[in-house]
């Protein structure tokens, strides 16, 4: 089976995308010095924190973590570039390694996927390239006192989206996710992004989508419910629509089969290992998140009249 055959193996099977990256990366307990690496000795501003630079500091790390979800039975993993933007790298005083990031992060997850495939060519795994939400809205006002005013707009977005994607495709991913999509304008704007570049490179991708539910109203950020957010973003005409994060398993699951219930496509969900506790830490754990993902497994979940028989799928889950 060909790596472009996603869709085939979806018909057959529920697909599992790997777990939490973060949290993989806290585990080493990696100082200043790791993120900072020979290249980056003498960058003026503090740089731990800042996981997608490890794609060029360690890259052993973030390889090992591939291949640790790989030998979990992972069938898509998920490049670490969730804030490899002109606009999140910011912060770092890193715009101009954007395009260098994405296109690290992909072959690294590329290499490590090439590898089991090749170990196994009979269960093919796949790279998606993470395209995260950006820390900005363009929907809210990050000031209390001017809720007009907005710190980056529909045009910024898009073309930090562009560039972000260009390099995933040039690395050799198989998929964009448009993942932990809080406000919905600036998925649409990834999604412009990415239809535009489909258009130039004349060759498309499956594309995923995955929300995120910031309390129990079910509701995103910006104040669209799954149904309003399905909606908003089915034009693009997704491989898969789910949720992410922000909630554990059993809070996220009525949200899952709410979208489940009008979506056309696949549905996916990998949801938080709970809530983090006054510690910063999660109190469920693997046999936990086991069980319920397990459960969600074992409902072989169907979707509306419009896609009857086709199976629901729920990729795996993690820590956000």
């Amino acid at each position: 089976m060909k790596n472009s055959d996603i869709g085939t193996a979806l018909q057959q099977r529920i697909l599992l995308l790997d777990g939490a990256m973060g949290t993989m990366i806290q585990s080493h307990s990696l100082g200043e010095q790791d993120y900072r690496g020979e290249r980056f000795r003498d960058w003026p501003v503090e740089l731990r924190g800042n996981n997608d630079l490890l794609c060029l500091t360690r890259p052993d790390i973030i390889q090992d973590i591939h291949e640790t979800y790989l030998e979990a039975g992972a069938d898509i993993v998920e490049t670490n570039s969730f804030n490899s933007t002109r606009i999140a790298l910011a912060d770092y005083r890193m715009e101009s390694l954007t395009a260098e990031l994405n296109e690290s992060a992909a072959r690294l997850a590329r290499a490590a996927v090439d590898r089991f495939n090749e170990k196994a060519p009979g269960q093919p795994r796949w790279v998606a390239g993470v395209l995260g939400p950006t820390n900005r809205t363009a929907s809210l006002s990050p000031k209390v006192s001017d809720p007009g005013y907005r710190n980056v707009d529909f045009e910024q977005l898009v073309e930090a989206y562009h560039e972000a994607a260009s390099a995933l495709i040039r690395g050799g991913v198989d998929l964009l996710l448009v993942e932990t999509v809080f406000d919905t304008l600036n998925a649409r704007a990834a999604i412009f992004a990415i239809e535009t570049l489909f258009d130039e490179i004349e060759r498309r991708l499956p594309v995923m989508i995955s929300g995120t539910i910031t309390d129990a109203s079910g509701r995103t950020l910006s104040g669209q419910t799954c149904e309003a957010f399905w909606h908003s973003i089915r034009h693009v005409r997704p491989l898969a629509v789910g949720l992410n994060c922000a909630l554990g398993p059993a809070e996220l699951r009525q949200y899952i089969d709410r979208l489940a219930g009008i979506a056309d496509c696949y549905v996916s969900a990998h949801p938080n290992a709970g809530l983090p506790n006054e510690f910063g830490g999660y109190d469920q754990g693997a046999a936990d998140m086991a069980a319920h993902i397990g459960e969600w497994a074992n409902a072989r979940a169907y979707r509306s009249d419009a896609c009857r028989g086709r199976r629901l799928n729920t990729p795996g889950a993690g820590a956000a």
